[in-house]
C-alpha cells in the first residue's frame, strides 16, 4: 500500500516550496526555502520541550496548541527549534496510530504493556526518522539521550534498538508491514493513523456529498498535513492586501491572499500575534473554510428590514468579529450569545476593535435564548459544538480523544441549538447551521431531524449563495443545498454549512414543498 505522496526509494522530504505542500498549486508571495535540523547537544531542548508536552497531552488529555507554547516560552527556544519542537510535537500525534503499529513490530510486545513515556519517546524518534529532514543518527542518538535523562538507562537501550532497525528501512517498506493482511478502512486505518470509526465516517460523508470513496485515501493525507495559519481582515477595519503587507513586513512570513474569502490572508510561517493589527483586534487567527461560514450567511436572502444578527455559540468570536465587520456596513447590530464565561471574554477581546458597541456579548445557555427571545433575529449562526473531525489537522489528538459513542450526546446538543435558533429567527430571516465536522450524524442529520414536519421552513441552497460571492468564481464547492468543504479540494478545515429560511406568512407553503428541499 503505498501512502500518497512518498516515492518508494527513500524517506519523504517535506517540499521546500510552500505553495506545494497545501496541495493546491497556490502560490505565496516571496516564497522561500527550509532548512534541516541538526541535533548539537546531549539534551536537546527543542525535544526535551516536545516530550513534555507530549506527556501532557497523553496523561492529562490536554490541548497540545494550549500546552506547547508555554512549554516554548518557559525554555526560550529560538525560531527554528521551536519550530523543530511544534512539528514533532504535531506530527507524532497526527501519526501515533501508525507508529505504534511499528513499534508493536519490533518489540514483539503490546504496546499496552510498554512504559508510556518509553513509546512517547520511540514515536518521537520513529516520526523524525520517517517523516522529518533529520539525519537518522541525529534521531537515534538524541532520543537515546533523551530516554536515558528521562527515563533509564533500561529503556535508552530498548529505544536505540528499536530507532536502529526503523532506520534499516523506508516509509514504503514500514507501511506495507502493518497493513500486512489488511483490507479496505482496516489498511486505511493502520496506514494514515485514524481510528477506524473516523475511516468509516469519512467515507460516508465523502459519498453522501456527490464525491468518490476512492478519494478517501487523498482527504486522510490532507487531514495528516499541517495546516497553515490563516488570518481574517475583518471588514472595515483592515483589508486582506494592507494584513499581507504587514506580515511580509513584521513576521518575515511569505503571504497568499484567500481564493474562498476575500478576508483571508495566509501565512507561511512567523507568529500571528506579534502583528499589531491583531493585537488591536482588526484581524483575528481563522480558517478560511471558517470565515466563508459567516460570509455564507450575512449573504443569504431575508425578507424584511435587517436590525439584528445572532451568534449563537459565539466563542471565541472570529466568527462574531466578522459578522460584526459585515453587519455594521448595513447598519445592523450583533448579539453574541456564549455559555461559558471564560469564552465570552475571549468573544469580547475578539471584538474589541468595534467601539461604536455594535456588539452585545450575552452569557447564558444557547438552548434557551431562543425561548427568551423569540423572532428577536434576522439572521442567526449556529457554530455547534461538535466532534472537531473537520479540524484534525489542527487539533490531530482529537482524533485519539474522542470515540463514536460520544456523537450522542452532541447530536442531541446541536439539535436543541438548532431548534432555538429557529425559534430566535424572524419570518423571512435565516439560520445557518454549521459545525467543524463533517459526519452526518452531526450535519445533514441533524438538519433534516430538525426540519421534519416542519412547513414554515424551507433548505436553501448554501454553495449556490457562496459562488456568488467567493474570489474564485470557477471553484468548485460540489452540489447543494449544504455546503461541504473539505481539507484536500478546498484547502479548508472541512466545514458544513446548511441555511434555513422560515418563510414569511404570507407564503402558505405546503408540506411536500419542505421535503422536496432537503432531499435535494
Amino acid at each position: 500500500m503505498k501512502h500518497p505522496g512518498t516515492s518508494s526509494g527513500g524517506k519523504p522530504r517535506t517540499p521546500r516550496n510552500p505553495a506545494k505542500s497545501t496541495g493546491t498549486g497556490r502560490n505565496f508571495r516571496n516564497s522561500r526555502t527550509g532548512y534541516a535540523y541538526r541535533s548539537k547537544t546531549r539534551r536537546d531542548p527543542a525535544r526535551d520541550v516536545a516530550f513534555q508536552a507530549l506527556r501532557r497531552v497523553d496523561q492529562d488529555h490536554a490541548y497540545a496548541n494550549l500546552v506547547l507554547p508555554g512549554l516554548i516560552e518557559r525554555a526560550r527556544l529560538h525560531r527554528r527549534d521551536a519550530a523543530f519542537a511544534t512539528e514533532l510535537v504535531y506530527g507524532t500525534l497526527r501519526l501515533q496510530g501508525r507508529y505504534d503499529a511499528i513499534i508493536g513490530l519490533l518489540s514483539d510486545r503490546d504496546i499496552a504493556a510498554l512504559d508510556p513515556e518509553l513509546v512517547t519517546v520511540l514515536r518521537m524518534g520513529i516520526h523524525q526518522i520517517l517523516q522529518m529532514r533529520v539525519e537518522d543518527y541525529a534521531a537515534v542518538d538524541t532520543m537515546v539521550d533523551l530516554a536515558r535523562d528521562r527515563l533509564s538507562a533500561g529503556p535508552a537501550g530498548m529505544v536505540n534498538a528499536v530507532l536502529r532497525k526503523v532506520t534499516e528501512h523506508d516509509l514504503s517498506y514500514w507501511l506495507d508491514a502493518i497493513t500486512s493482511g489488511l483490507t479496505g478502512e482496516k489498511a486505511l486505518s493502520r496506514a494514515f493513523s485514524y481510528p477506524e470509526w473516523i475511516v468509516w465516517a469519512l467515507r460516508d460523508a465523502l459519498v453522501a456529498t456527490g464525491r468518490d470513496a476512492g478519494e478517501l485515501p487523498g482527504l486522510l493525507h490532507a487531514q495528516n498535513r499541517p495546516a497553515y495559519v490563516t488570518l481574517c481582515a475583518r471588514p472595515g477595519l483592515i483589508s486582506a492586501d494592507e494584513l499581507a503587507t504587514a506580515a511580509e513586513t513584521y513576521l518575515d512570513a511569505d503571504t497568499r491572499l484567500g481564493e474562498l474569502s476575500d478576508c483571508a490572508v495566509v501565512l507561511s510561517g512567523g507568529d500571528p500575534r506579534r502583528l499589531r493589527a491583531v493585537e488591536r483586534g482588526l484581524a483575528g487567527v481563522e480558517d478560511e473554510g471558517s470565515q466563508l461560514v459567516a460570509k455564507v450567511l450575512a449573504a443569504a436572502p431575508v425578507t424584511g428590514v435587517e436590525r439584528t444578527w445572532v451568534d449563537l455559540c459565539a466563542g471565541p468570536g472570529g466568527k462574531t468579529a466578522l459578522l460584526a465587520g459585515l453587519a455594521r456596513s448595513r447598519d445592523v447590530s450583533v448579539i453574541a450569545n456564549e455559555v461559558s464565561p471564560h469564552r465570552a471574554e475571549l468573544v469580547r477581546d475578539s471584538t474589541k476593535a468595534f467601539t461604536d458597541q455594535i456588539v452585545q456579548v450575552l452569557q447564558g445557555d444557547g438552548r434557551d435564548f431562543g425561548g427568551l427571545h423569540p423572532g428577536k433575529a434576522d439572521r442567526v449562526l449556529v457554530d455547534a459544538p461538535c466532534s472537531g473531525l473537520g479540524s484534525l489537522r489542527r487539533r490531530p489528538e482529537a482524533r485519539w480523544n474522542k470515540s463514536a459513542t460520544d456523537l450522542k450526546d452532541l447530536t442531541a446538543l446541536q439539535q436543541d441549538l438548532l431548534r432555538s435558533a429557529l425559534e430566535t429567527v424572524k419570518p423571512g430571516g435565516v439560520v445557518g447551521y454549521a459545525t467543524c465536522s463533517p459526519h452526518l450524524a452531526e450535519t445533514r442529520q441533524v438538519v433534516e431531524t430538525t426540519v421534519k414536519n416542519r412547513a414554515d421552513l424551507r433548505v436553501l441552497d448554501a454553495p449556490a449563495v457562496a459562488r456568488e460571492i467567493i474570489v474564485n468564481s470557477e471553484h468548485d464547492l460540489g452540489p447543494g443545498p449544504y455546503l461541504q468543504l473539505w481539507p484536500d479540494r478546498d484547502g479548508t478545515d472541512a466545514m458544513f454549512l446548511a441555511l434555513i429560511q422560515k418563510k414569511s406568512p404570507t407564503e402558505a407553503p405546503k408540506q411536500s414543498e419542505t421535503d422536496l428541499e432537503i432531499r435535494q
